[in-house]
């Protein structure tokens, strides 16, 4: 029997910018220029929380959460990273990964509701997007 169609949830499409696919998840920027802030969303449908994954899939999360984290720390020579799978208003499976600084206007609190998302300069965005994009390795 053939899987169940994936698709992303329509409030991480709004909220986002798509910057490609690594073998389980789709990775995504946050809209939102005061956090370097990424999300990786398995492509699994019905997927909410991370034992919804089977074991492989979990490990292969976990691989893509330390490559993703990595290079979102060395990019950004953040002082802290933030990793969350939270998703109490998006139920789709989605790993929050923030880069922190102690400066930064909502720490050491949670980013959430803190401050209205500020829009991206579009040539900084791009030219963070494609430094990511190298340092996963998607292209």
């Amino acid at each position: 029997m053939p899987e169940p169609a994936w698709s992303l949830h329509s409030r991480l499409k709004e909220d986002t910018i798509d910057i490609g696919d690594l073998p389980l998840s789709k990775v995504l920027v946050i809209k939102d220029a005061h956090y370097p802030w990424l999300l990786l969303v398995p492509r699994r449908a019905d997927a909410v929380e991370i034992i919804d994954l089977d074991e492989v899939q979990q490990a292969q999360l976990m691989t893509e959460i330390s490559r993703v984290s990595r290079a979102l720390k060395e990019i950004t020579k953040c002082d802290k990273l933030n990793v969350a799978a939270l998703g109490n208003l998006v139920p789709q499976l989605h790993i929050h990964i923030i880069a922190r600084r102690t400066s930064d206007a909502a720490w050491p609190r949670p980013v959430w509701g803190v401050m209205k998302p500020l829009a991206h300069d579009a040539t900084e965005v791009q030219n963070f997007i494609s430094a990511l994009r190298k340092k996963i390795w998607l292209g």
